[in-house]
């Protein structure tokens, strides 16, 4: 994280996890070099895969705690859920509520999800 005017990118599930493992591309580390952020249901689906054996256990890494103890965590609220109604995509919830938290609190967010990424509304940080 540098630059002397850094923005806020909010990370969905899947690219928080690749940056964790060091997989993403050139347009996602660019995005990457401001304040990262998350919604808490991240928190949720990072539990799902794992219990799901989808992902290697990374909740209780050192690693993780670092990384989210130097980022914000959006709260699920009832803004979030009013901006549900707004979004122009259809998607499981977690997708659906990472991305209305954007809109409410008017971050970029960083994703590889189809769906979102054809979005008209939700704000994105590499499209």
């Amino acid at each position: 994280m540098s630059g002397a005017t850094s923005i806020v990118v909010n990370l969905d599930t899947h690219i928080l996890i690749a940056a964790l493992e060091g997989r993403i591309n050139r347009a996602e580390e660019r995005a990457l070099d401001d304040f990262w952020a998350i919604s808490a249901i991240v928190f949720w689906e990072i539990g799902f895969l794992e219990r799901e054996g989808r992902i290697a256990p990374i909740l209780d890494s050192p690693d993780f705690g670092r990384v989210v103890n130097a980022m914000t965590v959006f709260p699920i609220d009832v803004a979030i859920a009013r901006a549900l109604r707004s979004l122009d995509f259809r998607s499981d919830p977690a997708d659906e509520i990472i991305a209305a938290t954007s809109l409410v609190h008017g971050v970029a967010l960083l994703t590889r999800d189809a769906r979102i990424l054809s979005s008209k509304v939700v704000p994105l940080a590499v499209s």
